[in-house]
């Protein structure tokens, strides 16, 4: 199969878990970031269609809150709006319909395990729904961001996980009669771009996050392991 084959079909694979029609070339500008571009002659990339999709994310996800929850105030749609717009909320998103071995990413950002990092992630999910909107008009577009946003919004005790995965887990630590969560870090790379691992230790369960800088590292690796002590339950 040919390079160019190979990526239709994987661009095909990718259409077929989002349900929705995207031009292909809006697709594959929605998955090229910039380190790709600027290893191959300065092309384009898709922080533009991110900044779209960012809109439309946040559109669909307020109006979702403000009609389906009569009874909550404007701090409370707000905090529940922040949980599943995050970085990390989007990344989680991203991991689940396998987005990261789409991605066309530089050899340097690639090699330093960028397919799975949060923020590129995130920046690449946002691009997609900008790329959906393009596509196939508002309407589809907010299905699209409903579709995958819904587990999250359908389960409150996510919103203070999402929010601040460090204190949630804390918390349910303490609930569990754990000693409080011990964390980890270690860092590779150059200066200007490194990546941080972070591990966080509670009982016998040991979840790894990474990111972009420590907080970052840490607050994913406390998501994992928020998740997972959650589903001992």
């Amino acid at each position: 199969m040919t390079d160019v084959a190979a990526e239709r079909t994987a661009l095909a694979e990718l259409t077929q878990k989002l349900g929705v029609e995207i031009d292909p070339e809006l697709l594959s500008l929605a998955l090229t970031h910039r380190s790709w571009a600027y290893e191959n002659g300065q092309g384009p990339h898709n922080e533009r269609l991110e900044f779209l999709g960012d809109s439309v994310l946040g559109l669909a996800v307020t109006v979702r809150l403000f009609t389906g929850h009569p009874d909550l105030d404007e701090g409370a749609l707000a905090k529940r709006r922040a949980s599943v717009v995050s970085t990390v909320a989007l990344a989680e998103i991203a991991r689940g319909i396998g987005l990261g071995e789409h991605l066309l990413l530089g050899r340097g950002e690639d090699l330093t395990g960028g397919r799975d990092k949060d923020s590129i992630l995130a920046d690449t999910m946002e691009a997609v729904f900008g790329a959906a909107y393009l596509s196939v008009g508002p309407d589809a577009a907010t299905g699209l961001v409903l579709r995958l946003v819904e587990p999250l919004l359908a389960d409150p005790e996510r919103y203070g996980a999402a929010m601040d995965p460090k204190t949630a887990l804390q918390e349910l630590a303490a609930r569990g009669g754990f000693e409080p969560p011990a964390y980890s870090v270690t860092s590779t790379g150059p200066d200007h771009d490194r990546r941080f691992t972070a591990t966080v230790l509670i009982g016998d369960l040991a979840a790894e996050g990474a990111g972009t800088s420590k907080k970052h590292a840490e607050m994913a690796a406390a998501l994992r392991a928020w998740r997972e002590l959650s589903g001992r339950a």
